[in-house]
């Protein structure tokens, strides 16, 4: 049996469209050499607008994806940044030597078309052209067209390519835009303010995570990418601004998976003069907004799993999470030993340094977290894994901390933050403690920070929420990556 003729050695095309340059210059025709566009319009605005725009010129620019027909007429689809548009060119029309010169163009080449509008016999929106340029020359042949760019590993690190063939991978980043600048308005117009704070930081708090270390030259002293944006949001409160937010990247020296990348965007906001209840009002009523504005429905399906954003979300607390579904009522223990003990029954793995708190959270973790799909507030935390969070009056060992659930996933953290200097400083004491016992993840003392409580900040809540997590599951994304126009890759050289 014959195999199938293969394709032409791809350096062979390569050459071929590097020969076609050569003779672009020499011919005075270097696309490399136009620096701008006569474009007028988007391809978009054309079709939404046909009646408007039938038998007027247009002047259009984009990229070559298809062309077809022969001889003396051509069809080439342009598209551009709203969708494509099919281009008929003649001959007769645009002359012998334009011609010649278009016959020419590569799939991938990027043009600029003038002419008129019109729809075809069969009823499809085109431009008959009357001009025709070419802008840049494609020197690498895209994928093919029916197969496309399928190889997950090369579409992450090739974006670009990605986004060319892959319309619905443009789609979800036209959409996490969207999410993003819902979320400014919705705060905006609750009278908070963004702002900026930095990302080189000399400690890297506000949460239990492992940072990245740099050096800085010119102080000769090491620095940490900030892996939070609690502190200096919260120095912005005892400042008096009240309500602020700041949307950015932080940065996690932790593994890569579905979920997790090194570097994310975080959006944290603090209010002054409210608690972790505050704080569940707003996340309520921030999510409605985002999925009807940008989704124009309150009902999100993620892998087939219906979530309804539109119904009042369900608050539960830990320790009642933990009992209705392992069966384990940690009101009832109470020692470390104790819960040490039950751990072992069940099989769970601890630490000696665990105390009755991590282990309650370690049975959420086991039994809880993956039957918190639809919207929920798992609130009541214990201290032991709260550094930063204020104690309940009514609960010895808990605190006012609520993490926000969907998809069985955390998708936000909220607390009533502490705001007593004194009792702050021992919770410190006891993350340095943690630290030298070999926990990477643990806090460490920030002296401004606890003079500007000193100073005096006034009741707040605050809450963090992880933005990639909430662009897959309003885009129906299966892994973080495909959120993220450029996330984390192993080097090739490696």
């Amino acid at each position: 049996m014959s195999q199938k003729p293969q394709q032409a050695n791809t350096s062979d095309v390569i050459q071929v469209r590097y020969d076609k340059l050569d003779a672009l210059r020499e011919s005075g025709r270097d696309p490399f050499a136009i620096t701008t566009s006569d474009r007028d319009i988007l391809t978009q605005t054309i079709k939404e607008n046909f009646d408007e725009y039938e038998n007027k010129d247009v002047c259009v620019a984009g990229r070559i994806l298809s062309r077809r027909g022969k001889g003396k007429v051509s069809f080439l689809d342009l598209h551009d940044r709203t969708g494509k548009i099919q281009i008929f060119a003649k001959f007769d029309d645009i002359g012998e030597e334009e011609y010649g010169f278009l016959k020419k163009w590569d799939i991938g080449d990027i043009v600029e078309v003038k002419g008129f509008v019109f729809k075809t016999q069969m009823g499809e929106i085109s431009i008959h052209a009357k001009e025709v340029k070419l802008l840049s020359k494609s020197l690498k042949p895209l994928p093919e067209k029916y197969h496309g760019l399928t190889n997950t590993d090369l579409r992450y690190r090739q974006r670009y390519v990605d986004l060319i063939m892959n319309p619905e991978v443009k789609d979800t980043f036209v959409k996490r835009s969207k999410i993003i600048s819902s979320i400014r308005r919705y705060l905006d117009n609750q009278g908070f303010m963004e702002v900026e704070t930095p990302m080189l930081v000399a400690n890297a708090g506000g949460a239990s995570a492992r940072p990245f270390i740099t050096h800085f030259n010119a102080l000769d002293e090491d620095l940490k990418l900030r892996i939070s944006l609690e502190l200096y949001l919260k120095r912005l409160i005892v400042g008096g601004l009240e309500r602020v937010y700041e949307i950015g990247r932080v940065f996690r020296n932790e593994g890569v998976d579905t979920r997790h990348n090194p570097e994310f965007t975080l959006m944290e906001l603090y209010q002054a003069y409210t608690d972790y209840n505050g704080m569940m009002d707003l996340t309520e009523n921030l999510y409605r907004h985002v999925a009807q504005e940008v989704l124009g429905t309150t009902k999100i399906t993620y892998n087939g799993i219906e979530m309804d954003l539109g119904k009042p979300f369900e608050r539960i607390t830990m320790v009642d999470a933990v009992k209705k579904y392992s069966g384990v009522d940690f009101d009832e223990i109470a020692s470390d030993e104790e819960a040490k003990a039950i751990a072992k029954e069940k099989g769970i793995e601890f630490e000696d340094r665990h105390k009755k708190g991590d282990i309650l959270n370690l049975f959420f973790e086991e039994y809880a977290e993956e039957h918190m799909i639809q919207p929920t507030f798992v609130m009541d935390h214990p201290i032991e894994i709260s550094p930063l969070t204020k104690k309940k009056p009514d609960k010895e060992g808990y605190v006012e901390r609520f993490e926000f659930f969907m998809n069985g996933w955390e998708m936000a953290n909220a607390y009533s933050e502490l705001n007593d200097p004194i009792d702050q400083r021992e919770r410190f004491k006891a993350q340095e403690e943690l630290l030298a016992q070999g926990d990477e993840e643990a806090n460490t003392t920030d002296e401004d920070f606890l003079n500007a409580l000193e100073i005096g900040m006034p009741p707040t809540g605050g809450i963090g929420f992880g933005i990639d997590r909430m662009c897959m599951l309003l885009t129906d994304s299966a892994a973080i990556r495909d959120v993220l126009l450029f996330p984390t890759m192993k080097s090739l050289d490696k």
